[in-house]
């Protein structure tokens, strides 16, 4: 039997995760069947009361990536909804995206959504989001309906009457009527044709975008791989931040001569790219780019990024696209949420998008899709490969730091970590102030410091028992000289590793 206590320290943020299999030493199963079908019921309850609708009129979808555990996850979440009567829709294997699109879709218009994800955690881990007509749940959502979930018993509903919807072929459909639309082609025109483009899905959910969207509109796929799931992962970590998995696309764009490259995680909630040249568009430079896409339809708005940006990319928004950059904390939900708080303030902003990938337009109900950022990339590389130009001149005025380090500093030997992390950093601010170091006001999210030759940044970590450290310089070997002067900020904190510094 789960224990409320268990059930509770299943939330991660705004989603569930847990350990779905054995298989990886001291990492014991959290995240039981059980576990899952109560899971569901409980959003069931939290669905029935936000629509106002009862439980057994509601129509939810049910979906999930390449993972080892999906089967077993899937039939523990739909016999939970079934056993409330809920009508459950089988999607199979879709995308984080494409699940909450089943709400809007007039053709499928569910009261609710859940995918079965973990996004690139490994093969071991899986986990839960869920969608309302509003978007992803938040915090104080998950934590609604894990409360609930805490008191209901494991049930075992019917589930011979449940209806498979093939989600992800209406979803690749809208994509490629997005195409389309954006390049100002017919219906059943092949806008792509005469461009290579190779996608890697690191063998997770996204091999759809290379045969239902690219291969219809008459790119050339040659050289796409990983895209079978397997979730075992066993190339590379289906990441976009991930150094091997960046390397991976970037050698198949180079080795296939193609026009562009993209690269999807696990549940293509998150996207990067790689120019003919092999050159990366992640982090900074995709930011970048999506900015410059969509700075002429939108002069002198606001970008909402997370707090690790660069200045470099600071001086590109604002200097080359006359942009306004807003530095907000860390976490997609964060950032969308500061995004729509801002447009419904006045205050155009068309993205809201973190250095991990994670990028949400409010032309596309503020919703972090990898393939939607991939539509607007490609709208962009279709126009310019017309035009006789590349789209990588949009962002070849974009400058990068010579250096960029992250340091993660252990909490250890206190029980309130989270006090803990604020004296240290109220403690580290004013050590700077004293010192004559500038700190960037205002700082949503932790101290920023700036330096003549870079900044450092101290916060909390949002998961994790740790206080990361992030250090960017604009000269070669700026970043030590940044960090001598950082730590003697942080003398006399014991509970604080700072061995990662002599690694």
């Amino acid at each position: 039997m789960i224990t409320e206590s268990d059930m509770m320290k299943l939330q991660n943020g705004s989603d569930v995760r847990g350990v779905a299999v054995e298989g990886v030493p001291g990492e014991p199963v959290t995240l039981f069947p059980e576990a899952a079908n109560r899971i569901a019921a409980g959003f069931a309850s939290f669905l029935a009361e936000k629509t106002g609708k009862p439980v057994d009129s509601l129509r939810v979808a049910v979906g999930h990536d390449s993972r080892i555990s999906a089967g077993t996850m899937k039939q523990a979440v739909l016999e939970g909804l079934c056993a409330c009567g809920v009508a459950g829709f089988d999607c199979g294997l879709a995308s984080t995206p494409a699940m909450f699109m089943s709400i809007i879709f007039e053709s499928t218009h569910m009261d609710g959504a859940i995918m079965i994800t973990a996004s690139h955690l490994p093969y071991n881990r899986n986990g839960l989001k869920f969608f309302t007509k509003d978007g992803g749940l938040e915090k104080a959502d998950i934590k609604d309906v894990l409360t609930r979930a805490a008191s209901l018993e494991e049930t075992h509903g019917d589930v011979s009457g449940v209806q498979t919807l093939p989600i992800i072929d209406i979803y690749a459909e809208h994509l490629c009527s997005k195409i389309r639309s954006g390049v100002g082609a017919g219906p059943d025109s092949k806008p792509l044709e005469g461009m290579r483009i190779v996608v890697d899905a690191g063998n997770g959910a996204g091999g759809f975008f290379a045969s239902k969207v690219l291969d219809v509109l008459g790119a050339d796929t040659t050289g796409s791989q990983f895209l079978e799931p397997d979730g075992m992962f066993p190339n590379h970590i289906p990441n976009p931040e991930n150094k091997e998995a960046m390397a991976a696309i970037s050698k198949a764009v180079l080795d296939n001569h193609a026009d562009l490259g993209l690269i999807f995680d696990t549940d293509v909630d998150r996207m990067s790219a790689v120019l003919p040249d092999g050159e990366a568009i992640n982090r900074n430079a995709l930011i970048a780019m999506m900015a410059a896409i969509l700075a002429p339809d939108y002069p002198g708005s606001t970008i909402v990024t997370d707090s690790v940006t660069s200045d470099e990319l600071t001086a590109f928004l604002q200097d080359e696209l006359h942009l306004i950059h807003h530095r907000y904390m860390r976490g997609y939900k964060n950032v969308i949420n500061e995004c729509i708080r801002l447009n419904q303030s006045g205050v155009v902003s068309p993205l809201a998008i973190e250095t991990s990938g994670h990028g949400a337009l409010s032309e596309n109900y503020y919703l972090d899709d990898g393939a939607y950022l991939a539509v607007k990339l490609l709208i962009a590389a279709a126009q310019a490969n017309k035009a006789g130009k590349a789209v990588g001149d949009l962002v070849a005025n974009l400058k990068h730091p010579a250096e960029s380090k992250e340091y993660r500093l252990k909490i250890q030997g206190t029980d309130d970590v989270k006090a803990y992390g604020e004296t240290v950093l109220q403690a580290f601010e004013e050590r700077a102030v004293a010192a004559g170091v500038v700190v960037a006001k205002p700082s949503y999210e932790g101290v920023r410091l700036v330096f003549p030759e870079g900044w450092a940044l101290l916060r909390m970590s949002l998961h994790d028992p740790n206080m990361p450290l992030n250090v960017e310089s604009k000269e070669e070997g700026g970043c030590q000289d940044i960090i001598a002067q950082v730590k003697s900020f942080l003398d006399g904190f014991n509970c604080l590793d700072m061995t990662i510094f002599d690694a």
